[in-house]
């Protein structure tokens, strides 16, 4: 579901017995109906109600079944939901209960590449499923226009067949060759008005997310036209200054692809396009948090500036649970070495970082480890905050929710859900579908 413009910044507070609750007029019940399967208590909520001295997480408890969300609170109120026989109860001991990870920017794992179609898809899904992710979009590298088109078609059929698939992302061929990173040069070029209808055709809505250079020709006015076409616009792999990137925001553009990196830094003379994303409030900020494309300093520093606006991508390519290896990026080969994926040049030597092997939850684990954030945070920019910058919502009949809450485990919602040891690992995840 498409909800243009909106974010959901508040944290919902909670009393000494609270149960979260929806408003009717949102279109979801309240508590759902059906009978509870499992029950997990004594456990840390990470999705939307805090308590309003601390801000820690409120909600102890929380009860599902059928894939949906039947019931949540604190204290007690768990042995209710838990008298019905057959019911599977599961003591946290401390540990987190957070909704599933979304990611809005993979090319792959498990060998295969989005590129594949059908015959890799479900592999890409199983490998970043069992490290939590409950949905991803499926990102292309940059191809011929025609390439691409073919790609995005094939694509469509499986955004439209697979849960698991939130929609498709265009990484170029709109870059700038300067900032290309691990794109195929021959094929990255300027937009033309045929161009942008041609994608659009070929995604028939499914396309979520392109990525452009603001500079190159024709570009402001692509994205407005995607942005009116509803696809979440991003700017990245760009060699633009703070003025023409804001101005590509101004166009329409509400993204920025992995912050850091295929772009300018921030100088104290020139600000580049990390500061001008920084200052258009609506903009959501990508990050690979791996500690190779980002270091935790700078990670910390961008956290900083940017509270609740950081997506954690993965920029996974095929590579990821693989060994390493020889690889294929695009048409691009590829080198991996102690999980660093990097291109092989011409002369056989490494080239650049090539997208990377990351999974969700070792980038939230790290976001909590190594780069300050809390357990709340980090999942939220592992769940919710990548779902706003799609503006993508999980269930039918959510839109108010996400327009005006911060949650996604509330009753009647889908039962997308993982239990966290209190270092972050994943303990056990359940999907609704």
């Amino acid at each position: 579901m498409i909800l243009p413009g909106q974010r959901t910044d508040a944290p919902i507070e909670a009393g000494p017995e609270s149960r979260v609750h929806i408003p009717a007029e949102a279109g979801i019940k309240g508590r759902a109906d059906a009978p509870a399967e499992v029950v997990i208590h004594d456990a840390h909520i990470l999705d939307g109600a805090v308590e309003p001295s601390t801000g820690a997480p409120a909600d102890t408890w929380i009860a599902f079944g059928r894939g949906t969300i039947i019931d949540r609170g604190r204290g007690d109120g768990w042995k209710d939901a838990a008298a019905s026989a057959g019911v599977e109860v599961i003591d946290a001991a401390g540990g987190y209960v957070s909704p599933a990870f979304v990611d809005i920017h993979c090319h792959g794992a498990g060998g295969a590449a989005a590129e594949h179609g059908a015959d890799g898809i479900e592999t890409i899904l199983a490998v970043h499923r069992e490290h939590g992710t409950r949905a991803l979009a499926l990102s292309y590298v940059s191809d011929t226009i025609d390439g691409l088109c073919r790609s995005l078609s094939s694509g469509a059929e499986l955004a439209r067949s697979h849960p698991g698939v939130l929609g498709l992302h265009a990484e170029g061929p709109f870059l700038s060759p300067d900032f290309k990173g691990a794109h195929a040069p021959e094929v990255l070029t300027a937009p033309t008005p045929e161009a942008v209808e041609a994608i659009l055709e070929a995604a028939d809505g499914t396309l979520a997310q392109i990525t452009i250079a603001p500079e190159l020709p024709g570009a402001l006015d692509a994205i407005t036209r995607f942005a009116e076409a509803g696809v979440r616009v991003a700017i990245g792999h760009t060699a633009a200054d703070y003025a023409l990137t804001a101005a590509g925001f101004e166009a329409g553009a509400s993204i920025l692809t992995h912050a850091f990196n295929a772009m300018p830094g921030i100088h104290h003379r020139a600000p580049g396009p990390i500061l001008a994303a920084a200052e258009n409030e609506h903009v959501t900020l990508e990050l690979i948090n791996d500690g190779v494309h980002v270091v935790s300093p700078v990670a910390r520093m961008l956290h900083e500036m940017v509270p609740d606006r950081i997506a954690l991508i993965t920029d996974a390519m095929a590579a990821t649970g693989m060994s390493d290896g020889e690889y294929m990026l695009g048409s691009l080969p590829v080198v991996v070495e102690d999980s660093v994926a990097r291109l092989v040049t011409a002369d056989g030597s490494v080239g650049s970082i090539a997208g990377s092997t990351l999974t969700m939850d070792g980038a939230v684990r790290r976001a909590v480890a190594e780069v300050g954030l809390s357990p709340s945070e980090a999942v939220r920019a592992a769940s919710l905050v990548p779902l706003r910058a799609l503006g993508v919502s999980l269930a039918e009949g959510s839109t108010e929710l996400l327009a005006s809450g911060s949650a996604l485990l509330i009753p009647g919602m889908p039962a997308d859900l993982l239990l966290l040891e209190t270092d972050m690992r994943i303990r056990r995840s359940w999907y609704s579908d």
